[in-house]
C-alpha cells in the first residue's frame, strides 16, 4: 500500500551505530537531549547506559519522522532494538477512505485505526506483524546499542517519545474554552492587552491550584480571541480539577475587571465540554514540540456553543463519557454525563475553601447547572437547545458559579436562569426541565 520507511544506519569507527542525520548536521539542531531533560522525573532513575540508549532511539525516531513526512503508529521491543509501524502523513486519511470504499474484510476500519493511536502504543512482536500485514506496510526496525531493559520507567518514556512523533486519538477529553466578547471590534493594542490579561488569569489560577495541591497539568491553544484549555491527564479527578480551574480563571478575571479603569481586562464567556479529539505535536524548527495540540469534535462543539453564548455566560455541553478513575492502565472506568459530572464537581468544592482571591479568603464556592426551584425545595435543571450558524442543533446547560468571600462582595459568575426564560431570547430555540439528581435543597443567596 505504501512504501516502507527505513532508518539508514551505519557503524561508527568504534562499532556503534550512528544515524545519517547526525552526519548531515540536521540532527545537531534537533536537541533530543533537551526533550529528555523535560522528562527528567522519569529519566533520573535510569542508568547512564539506559539514558544513552534512549537518546540514540530518539535520534532514530527523529530520522523516521522526517520533519513530519511520516507518522509513527506503534512499536514493539525486539532483540536488536525497537520495531515500528510507520506510515506517511497522508496515509492516515487514506486508510479511513479505503475502509469506506472497500468491502474487503482485510481492510482496516476507521475504528480499528483509531484504536491503534489511542492509549498505549506498545504491541507484542506478533501483534505488530499482524497489524503491519493488515495495513499493508512493513515493519521498520531501529537497532539499538543494547537491548531494552523494558522496566516500567523505560516503557513509559518510549511511549511518550513515540507519541511525540505521531498523532493520538482521545475518545473523551475535557476542554474549557475562554472567549473574549467583542474581540474583533477592539484596536490591536486593546486586543494585545486583553489577551495578556487573560493569560495572567490563567497563570494565577494555575498557581492557586498548585497551592491547594490540586493536580492540573494544563495545555493551551489560542483561538485568536481566546484559549482552549485542557488537562493533559484524562482521569475523572483531572477533569473535575479543570472545571474548578475554569472557575478560578473567571473569578480572577472578574476581580481584575472590577478594578480596571480602561478596557484592558476582557469580558469573557466560557464553555466546558467532554468529547473526542486528535492530538498532535507541531514542529518548531526541525523538532516536534514537547507540548501537544488538539482538534476534533470537542473543539468544534465548543466553538459552536460559544458563538451562541451571551456575554458573561458559562455553558456546559451535553455529553456522556467513560472516564478512567485513575492513571493506571487497569483503572476502573466511570460512565458520566453532564449532570453527573457537575454534581461530582460540586461535591469536591470544599477543597477550595480558604483559598485567597485578591487578598480575601474564600468561605465557600457553589457551582451548579441552573433551573427552576420547585415547591418541594428541590431544583430542576434546564436543558437548552441552540442552533448554530450552520443550522445544526445541540443541547447545552447553563452553569453558575458563586464564590463567597469573608470581607468582600461575592463573585457571581454566569447568568441566572430567569434571564434565559421566555421567547425573547433568540439564541435559545427550546428548553425543557430535568430533575437535578443531586436534589439540592441548599438556599441560594440573593442575586445568585
Amino acid at each position: 500500500m505504501f512504501a516502507t520507511c527505513c532508518v539508514m544506519l551505519r557503524p561508527s569507527p568504534t562499532g556503534a551505530c550512528m544515524t545519517t542525520t547526525a552526519d548531515s548536521g540536521v540532527f545537531r539542531l534537533a536537541s533530543v537531549g533537551s526533550y529528555l531533560d523535560a522528562l527528567s522525573s522519569i529519566t533520573d532513575e535510569m542508568s547512564v547506559s539506559d539514558r544513552t540508549n534512549l537518546i540514540f532511539l530518539d535520534k532514530g525516531l527523529h530520522t523516521i519522522w522526517g520533519l513530519g513526512e511520516n507518522v509513527i503508529l506503534n512499536w514493539c521491543a525486539d532483540p536488536q532494538g525497537v520495531g515500528l509501524l510507520v506510515v506517511p502523513h497522508y496515509g492516515v486519511a487514506e486508510y479511513s477512505d479505503e475502509a469506506k470504499l472497500s468491502d474487503s474484510p482485510q481492510t482496516a476500519s476507521e475504528d480499528f485505526f483509531k484504536s491503534l493511536i489511542s492509549g498505549r502504543r506498545m504491541l507484542s512482536p506478533t501483534q505488530l506483524e499482524k497489524v503491519a500485514k493488515l495495513l499493508g506496510v512493513e515493519k521498520t526496525s531501529v537497532p539499538l546499542r543494547a537491548p531494552l531493559s523494558q522496566d516500567p520507567g523505560q516503557i513509559e518514556i518510549i511511549e511518550k517519545m513515540i507519541k511525540r512523533y505521531s498523532i493520538s486519538f482521545v475518545p473523551n477529553r475535557a476542554v474549557a474554552l475562554f472567549d473574549i466578547v467583542g474581540f474583533g471590534l477592539l484596536s490591536p493594542f486593546e486586543q494585545m492587552t486583553q489577551l495578556n490579561s487573560l493569560s495572567y488569569s490563567l497563570n494565577s489560577a494555575y498557581s492557586k491550584m498548585l497551592d491547594r495541591k490540586l493536580g492540573i497539568s494544563f495545555s493551551r491553544s489560542s483561538t485568536g480571541d481566546g484559549f482552549y484549555i485542557w488537562n493533559r491527564e484524562l482521569t475523572v479527578e483531572a477533569n473535575v480539577n479543570l472545571y474548578h480551574f475554569m472557575h478560578l480563571v473567571l473569578a480572577d478575571n472578574a476581580i481584575a475587571g472590577s478594578k480596571a479603569r480602561h478596557r484592558v481586562v476582557p469580558a469573557l464567556r466560557a464553555g466546558f465540554h467532554i468529547g473526542s479529539c486528535y492530538e498532535f505535536h507541531q514542529a518548531e524548527g526541525l523538532n516536534p514540540t514537547i507540548y501537544n495540540y488538539i482538534v476534533g469534535d470537542v473543539t468544534i462543539e465548543l466553538a459552536r456553543m460559544i458563538e451562541r453564548a451571551l456575554p458573561g455566560q458559562i455553558l456546559v455541553g451535553e455529553f456522556e463519557a467513560d472516564l478512567p478513575a485513575g492513571p493506571e492502565l487497569e483503572a476502573q472506568v466511570k460512565h458520566m454525563d453532564s449532570i453527573d459530572f457537575v454534581h461530582r464537581a460540586r461535591n469536591t468544592l470544599t477543597r477550595l475553601d480558604g483559598l485567597e482571591l485578591s487578598g480575601d479568603r474564600v468561605e465557600s464556592i457553589k457551582c451548579y447547572l441552573t433551573g427552576t426551584r420547585l415547591n418541594t425545595g428541590e431544583f430542576t435543571i434546564r436543558k437548552l437547545t441552540i442552533n448554530d450558524k450552520h443550522g445544526i442543533t445541540r443541547n447545552v446547560f447553563n452553569a453558575k458559579v458563586n464564590i463567597y468571600r469573608s470581607h468582600a462582595e461575592p463573585i457571581l459568575l454566569g447568568i441566572e436562569d430567569r434571564l434565559l426564560q421566555g421567547t425573547n431570547i433568540p439564541k435559545v430555540t427550546s428548553s425543557h426541565l430535568l430533575p437535578d439528581r443531586a436534589q439540592a435543597t441548599e438556599t441560594i443567596r440573593p442575586n445568585a
